[in-house]
């Protein structure tokens, strides 16, 4: 026989013992790591399989964390299976906080089945809100300021009637509404809805002292108009913190109005001006004219005393008569005190 071939029975031994080292590693792998969560699990009431310990680790589930969170239900009295935990958890949902939640609202009464809590804390994702939170503000209600201080806003302005401003804060009383939680309006829109309801509240006031008279007309009348409507928050109270007296804003655009027609009516003074001021340039540019004329005609006068001595129609006495006439008439005009007229012989 030769030395090298193995013998079958021998080779058998060995496969047999390789496949007894590997099933005895993976019994202990699964010892090591699993026999704890399932000791844990069904001392606690949740039985689990150990298969389906192993099959959450090569999902990538935590399985200590499937298994707390499914203990955690099953002592509250909530019948929650591990696929449905491990079904939330790869769609990205937190599981922790829907097993807290459901509690929660089991404990208050609250109607909440675990497909929509949920869909719940999905809608919620990157939004800085939970599921829990959600349920939490359902049985104890949260109070919102309107204005939000974080817009910069200290109240809300209105103005009634009589042109007068008037400042309201109010606080407004909210339950969430888990029916319409997902997909409903958010605080953002309530507080909005609020400030409405209080700009046109103090619009309809025939008076700002009616305002501080009656702060309840603002929350009656903002209730009444239904602004949870659509939104996940049903609001309960809506409460006036503040009310003031701000600007006359009616004798504010009074004055503004009258500064404007001022302006206005100094602007056609203007134009009127200008026109006169030109209308009267262009008169004195006319007399100008005419005085031109004047000149232009009495120049004539000696031209035509010339032509008549030439002519002889005129004779030297003539002549002296005329002179000694003028004179006189100067002599005259100067005791007077009257403007000496031109000599149109000169």
């Amino acid at each position: 026989m030769n030395s090298s071939t193995i013998d079958p029975g021998n080779f058998l031994m060995i496969i047999l013992g390789i496949v007894l080292v590997v099933v005895a590693l993976f019994v202990a792998f699964i010892l090591v790591n699993f026999v704890g969560i399932y000791v844990r699990a069904w001392i606690s009431g949740a039985h689990v399989s150990l298969m389906n310990l192993v099959g959450m680790r090569l999902r990538s589930i935590p399985p200590s964390l499937v298994v707390n969170q499914r203990i955690t239900a099953i002592r509250s009295g909530l019948e929650i299976t591990t696929a449905q935990l491990e079904t939330h958890y790869l769609s990205g949902g937190n599981i922790e906080a829907v097993v807290r939640a459901l509690i929660a609202a089991a404990k208050a009464g609250i109607p909440l089945d675990f497909d929509r809590c949920c869909a719940i804390d999905l809608a919620t994702l990157g939004s800085g809100k939970s599921v829990f939170e959600a349920v939490r503000t359902s049985v104890n209600p949260r109070v919102i300021d309107c204005p939000n201080a974080a817009s910069g806003l200290s109240a809300i302005a209105g103005v009634a009637k009589d042109g007068i401003a008037v400042n309201v804060r109010a606080r407004v009383t909210v339950r969430t509404n888990l029916d319409r939680f997902v997909g409903g309006a958010t605080e953002e829109t309530i507080i909005a809805r609020v400030g409405e309801g209080i700009v046109a509240t103090i619009g309809a006031s025939e008076s700002y002292k009616q305002v501080l008279e009656f702060p309840d007309l603002i929350s009656k009348t903002v209730l009444a108009k239904g602004l949870d409507s659509g939104s996940a928050f049903e609001i309960l109270s809506i409460d006036i913190a503040d009310v003031s007296v701000a600007d006359n804003i009616g004798a504010k655009l009074q004055a503004e109005q009258a500064e404007a027609d001022k302006r206005v009516a100094q602007a056609r003074a203007e134009v009127r001006r200008a026109a006169a001021v030109a209308l009267e340039q262009e008169q004195r540019a006319s007399v100008q004219e005419m005085r031109a004329k004047v000149v232009e005609a009495e120049a004539q006068v000696p031209l035509a005393m010339a032509e008549a001595f030439r002519a002889g129609n005129l004779g030297v006495m003539d002549y002296y008569k005329m002179k000694n006439v003028q004179a006189d008439t100067q002599m005259r005009t100067s005791i007077a005190g009257e403007e000496r007229p031109a000599d149109p012989a000169s």
